[in-house]
């Protein structure tokens, strides 16, 4: 038979909430892959974009994704910089090289949006 005076089940009910708050914050803690990419970000604010605007540049395409445009987007990055491209043709595929000219930079300018030259 367990003890069960006061004072043992507080001690058990301060480390049995000891060890649900460690829980509950290691499950609310932002994953690896979270942790990366806001890296990433507060570097790219601290250097100046690798891009021009009215210049075209040659890369792979990342991702296509939905933009705040309503719009499929190609993503794509030049040195590590992120290019959004705009007016992209059917059929693109993530992994195919393209050409696009950088139009702006977006609020901190870490990244830029572009439209669709040709496919490389």
């Amino acid at each position: 038979m367990l003890p069960s005076s006061p004072a043992v089940v507080a001690a058990a009910a301060v480390i049995v909430l000891f060890v649900l708050l460690v829980a509950v914050r290691r499950l609310r803690a932002p994953s690896a892959e979270a942790r990366e990419s806001k890296r990433a970000h507060e570097a790219a604010r601290e250097r100046d974009p690798p891009v021009e605007i009215g210049e075209t540049y040659e890369f792979g395409v990342t991702e296509l994704t939905d933009h705040h445009s309503g719009e499929e987007v190609a993503v794509g990055k030049v040195e590590g910089f992120v290019v959004f491209t705009e007016d992209i043709p059917g059929g693109l595929s993530k992994g195919d090289v393209i050409r696009a000219k950088v139009l702006s930079f977006n609020e901190g300018r870490t990244s830029a949006d572009a439209t669709f030259v040709t496919k490389a």
